[in-house]
């Protein structure tokens, strides 16, 4: 479920939501759609209006996050939770709302920030959402609002999952583990098959095909996309494509054609 906030400023112990989205389904696998202004009991300073153009009257009257914790913290709960930067931004200020109400905030189940997964496969900056969605094809209409933002993070999820499978085919303890401390067992996956399963392109299998893709299976770059890598360390590829590479001339002629 994607999980965004519209705060008064960018102080996860002092600033306040004032719009809450989340989209996608919850634990169940029911549907949400939720997406509520909050009154945050304070002025909402001008630039961060500016940001997201929610201004003092738009929340003057409405009722305050004490009012939406029940609904909130039934939706979080158990649930795995996509979002950019969410695990250092979103929600610690969220659990910082919780617990000026006396509340204890929910726990989900695992968080995928999408921040956190750009860096791990070294996509290239800029790394902001928009920047992000930009260069992955997703529109990002109404940018700065909470569902706009949420439903993005959570189209740029699935498009990161999908352009580098393998890290994705692990447990979900396994895929946090590896988001936070960059630990990762591509070949002992529990969700799919492992690089030494996957057929091999030339005949020492240092590149392998996994549904059209080719994986590189040796090296720095083991695990990674051809196609990545040739974005990322143009200069590897071209060492690849030497026999010093990949000693199999039709696999290299292959690779050429891959990436042409």
């Amino acid at each position: 479920m994607a999980f965004d906030l519209e705060t008064t400023g960018i102080s996860t112990n002092n600033d306040r939501i004032v719009q809450i989205a989340l989209i996608g389904s919850d634990s169940v696998g029911e549907a949400v759609n939720y997406e509520t202004l909050i009154n945050p009991r304070r002025a909402i300073p001008s630039g961060a209006s500016e940001v997201h153009g929610i201004y003092d009257s738009d929340v003057k009257g409405l009722a305050d996050f004490s009012k939406h914790a029940d609904e909130i913290h039934n939706l979080i709960e158990n649930s795995v939770i996509v979002g950019h930067n969410v695990r250092k931004f979103d929600m610690p200020l969220l659990e910082n709302e919780f617990r000026r109400i006396g509340r204890l905030p929910p726990k989900p189940k695992a968080m995928m920030d999408t921040l956190e997964i750009v860096r791990r496969v070294k996509v290239g900056r800029p790394h902001n959402l928009g920047s992000l969605c930009q260069r992955h094809g997703i529109s990002l209409d109404n940018a700065h609002t909470a569902a706009a933002d949420a439903a993005a993070s959570l189209l740029l999820f699935w498009r990161l999952t999908m352009d580098h499978a393998l890290m994705f085919r692990n447990s979900l303890e396994e895929i946090e583990r590896w988001l936070i401390h960059g630990k990762s067992s591509t070949d002992d996956s529990n969700l799919g098959r492992g690089l030494n399963d996957l057929e091999m392109l030339d005949n020492l299998g240092k590149i392998r095909i996994d549904d059209g893709h080719y994986i590189i299976a040796f090296g720095r770059h083991r695990g990674k996309h051809l196609a990545e890598v040739a974005q990322i360390d143009p200069s590897y590829i071209n060492w690849l494509l030497s026999p010093s590479g990949i000693e199999d001339e039709d696999a290299r002629k292959a690779i050429r054609e891959f990436l042409s």
